[in-house]
């Protein structure tokens, strides 16, 4: 199948469970499009499972069908960095700005924790289980689960109605955690596979590269697009430079090699608040707000449906399922202690709102990051389908169940508040 007929067939799924999900279930739309294309991948399964003779043929092309589509690859060097892009757009600096020592901390310190807590844990639960893994894997492991994603949270706790400073937190921890956790698992990829020595030089190098380098480039490419917006005044010119920003600035990013989600993140805030709000007209400021609302909604309900169908590349063998089944309460433990800690000690210098450890814990949602740096993980990794399965455990549940009653614990907390 060509490239075109591939992504023929995603945008049509995509808005085939739109459709439905709008419909018939009505929820929010990353919830209910990966809902939708999960249940259509388990009934392809299920057709396979009950009717061999038709099933096996049909399942089959399903499977080679996502098997020929490299997740990974498409997310994290394709449409990532317009949704980072689109997201951070729509955050106010401001705001940002009054919460980054908190959003510094979770981002860089809670990211790291999580990673090795979980790390530890799966090492611990693979002893228990029989398999037989090295301590590195497993942090691996924890290095991918441990970032927030902030396509899902961006678009779930807007809705959920929480306090303003702590929607600020929570999404700029989780538009900048992503870049973190990138280099906490290339470095320990890199070690894992015999390509660097573990040491602090390597590691503080990587990082010194990868996220300080990606804040400076995308701070200095959004000033770039800042300018080339303010000397201009017509909407197809100012429309193909954001573009221009996203494309080319994340295809440079990679080269030069920096983080390019960091880079996105950076650039879409300084061109959000700055570009659109004084280098062009009102009527342009909206309909390129309007244009980017538009790519971001579709991008999601098109990752959404991928991450709903990579059911299908899976090997459901029994212990692989409950160890998947097993990683969820490991890691939502790792998520409250990691943030626990460091709000505990920032308790003592600014007031938090009711319950804020409870939304910060339940509100910490995994997503096709966390897949795409699955999926990425070497051929020879041992037990590597046995990741690729608790990564789907964990991103299902934090989607769809935390995703569906994130709204309620915020309405606890804020109804405490009110007693």
């Amino acid at each position: 199948m060509d490239l075109f007929s591939k992504i023929a067939v995603v945008i049509t799924l995509a808005a085939l469970c739109n459709y439905l999900n709008a419909r018939f279930l009505k929820l929010p739309t990353t919830i209910g499009v990966m809902i939708m294309s999960l249940l259509l991948a388990l009934t392809v399964l299920g057709v396979g499972a009950v009717w061999p003779e038709f099933g096996d043929t049909f399942s089959g092309a399903a499977r080679q069908f996502m098997e020929q589509v490299d997740f990974s690859d498409v997310l994290l060097k394709g449409m990532l960095g317009f949704m980072l892009f689109a997201g951070a757009m729509h955050v106010e600096f401001n705001d940002l700005n009054e919460r980054k020592w908190e959003i510094g901390i979770f981002s860089l310190l809670s990211t790291l924790a999580s990673a090795f807590l979980v790390g530890f844990g799966v090492w611990g639960l693979a002893g228990v289980m029989g398999f037989d893994l090295q301590l590195i894997h497993c942090l691996l492991f924890g290095a991918l689960i441990s970032p927030t994603d902030p396509i899902s949270v961006l678009a779930i706790m807007k809705k959920a109605g929480a306090p303003k400073p702590l929607e600020t937190t929570v999404a700029g921890e989780s538009l900048f955690n992503d870049g973190v956790g990138v280099v906490i698992f290339l470095s320990l990829l890199g070690i894992a596979t015999g390509e660097h020595q573990l040491s602090a030089g390597y590691v503080a190098e990587l990082f010194l590269r990868e996220a300080v380098g990606a804040v400076l480039y995308g701070a200095a490419l959004g000033y770039v697009g800042y300018r080339l917006l303010k000397s201009v005044d017509d909407l197809h010119a100012e429309l193909m430079i954001t573009v221009a920003l996203v494309a080319g600035g994340y295809a440079l990013a990679d080269a030069i090699g920096v983080s390019a989600p960091i880079a996105m993140v950076v650039t879409g805030l300084m061109v959000g608040n700055e570009g659109l709000r004084l280098g062009i007209k009102a009527a342009s400021r909206r309909n390129l707000e309007i244009f980017w609302e538009l790519v971001d909604g579709l991008l999601n309900a098109l990752l959404f449906v991928m991450i709903g169908l990579e059911v299908l590349v899976l090997t459901l063998e029994g212990r692989y399922l409950l160890a998947g089944a097993a990683a969820v309460p490991i890691v939502l433990l790792a998520r409250l202690l990691s943030v626990g800690g460091p709000l505990l000690v920032l308790r003592a210098h600014r007031t938090y709102a009711h319950r804020t450890l409870g939304i910060l814990t339940w509100g910490g949602l995994r997503g096709g990051i966390s897949v795409a740096m699955a999926l990425a993980l070497p051929d020879g990794t041992p037990h590597r389908m046995m990741f690729l399965t608790m990564t789907y455990f964990v991103v299902a549940f934090a989607v769809i169940v935390q995703g569906l009653t994130i709204k309620g614990v915020v309405r606890r907390s804020l109804a405490g508040v009110s007693r």
